[in-house]
């Protein structure tokens, strides 16, 4: 068996760190407008009761769905952010032994865009509803 010298352990370069980074940021971006976006649709149901006219009755009446929907989709903007914290931390620390990060999955990414593909639809459902 033939072992490899030490030095020929391949070190991470500059360049992954940053590309580390900006997947980071990028990751952190999307849960933010996760996190902007649950609260605007959150938000939207106390909108709507205005529009219709509802102020009296407005703190006694729930703001139907929007809230709960608006909640989860904070709620994944917060766990997309842990997620992309803790994996950073996996891939700066396998770049300073030398490691070569394996590929990324892109379970994640597929994920959050189905998550957002139900939740929009289910928002169109609504709003048709209520219309009625």
């Amino acid at each position: 068996m033939i072992e490899r010298p030490a030095e020929s352990v391949q070190k991470a370069g500059f360049s992954d760190y940053l590309a580390a980074e900006r997947t980071l940021l990028v990751w952190i971006r999307t849960g933010l407008a996760l996190m902007g976006f649950g609260f605007v649709v959150a938000r939207f149901g106390l909108f709507l009761e205005e529009i219709r006219g509802f102020r009296a009755a407005a703190s006694e009446q729930g703001y139907g769905f929007s809230l709960w929907f608006g909640t989860a989709l904070i709620g994944a903007g917060v766990i997309l952010n842990i997620f992309a914290g803790s994996h950073h931390m996996r891939t700066v620390r396998m770049l300073d032994s030398g490691e070569v990060p394996r590929g990324h999955h892109t379970v994640l990414g597929v994920m959050v865009a189905f998550l957002l593909a139900a939740i929009g639809l289910t928002m169109a459902v609504y709003l048709v509803s209520i219309r009625r």
